[in-house]
């Protein structure tokens, strides 16, 4: 396991589901590395939660690896914004990281459906994260939460009131907790009418 990787495998806290080998059938790339470390610990949290890898197979808790990448799962509410994205983990606030195309690491926005690119391996991925664990891995905003509200269940994920992209804030009044399959669902429709806005744009949004 490379180094930053390594240093994240050491923090986690797991496995969310049972150890098994897991294959993705290549041998190179961010899913061989996604295959390894899968196969070390079966899925994990670390940044007290801030961050969440899925799991693979059955039994187990919090999103499936399969499962959470189905179409009708999530994506399907994004009518193609989310296409040749396979998920493998996501922040407190439901931002994706995942394999676009097999080939490049990515984070997704829920939003608004951007992608942007954290680089050609999980490595890249654990660098970024480990650059600012509280903006990347969302940890001080996870432990304060927690604090004040308990734990949250490895189903669960927060959701604003007021959407970020509108001016919604990062606060106890803004946000709440849903299960992370349904904060998804909530979020697609609104991805689309803001990736089809041009700046400027007006939105109006109905509940």
């Amino acid at each position: 396991m490379t180094p930053q990787l390594q240093r994240l495998f050491d923090r986690s806290r797991g496995p969310a589901g049972q150890p098994r080998e897991v294959d993705f059938g290549v041998t190179s790339g961010p899913l061989a590395e996604l295959a390894a470390l899968l196969s070390a610990r079966n899925g994990f949290f670390v940044f007290n939660s801030g961050i969440q890898v899925y799991r693979a197979g059955e039994p187990g808790v919090g999103p499936e690896l399969q499962q959470w990448n189905q179409p009708d799962t999530w994506k399907d509410t994004y009518h193609g914004l989310a296409d040749g994205l396979f998920c493998f983990g996501q922040d407190l606030f439901g931002v994706q990281f995942a394999i676009n195309d097999r080939r490049t690491v990515v984070s997704f926005d829920p939003e608004t459906a951007e992608r942007i690119d954290l680089g050609d391996s999980l490595e890249d991925w654990a660098d970024w994260l480990w650059y600012d664990p509280d903006v990347h891995g969302c940890h001080a905003f996870a432990t304060t939460w927690q604090d004040n509200h308990g734990p949250l269940e490895p189903d669960q994920r927060l959701i604003p009131g007021r959407l970020f992209i509108l001016g919604g804030a990062y606060d106890d009044t803004n946000l709440t907790v849903k299960d992370a399959t349904t904060c998804m669902r909530i979020r697609g429709p609104i991805a689309q009418t803001t990736n089809q806005s041009a700046d400027g744009t007006v939105l109006r949004l109905h509940r």
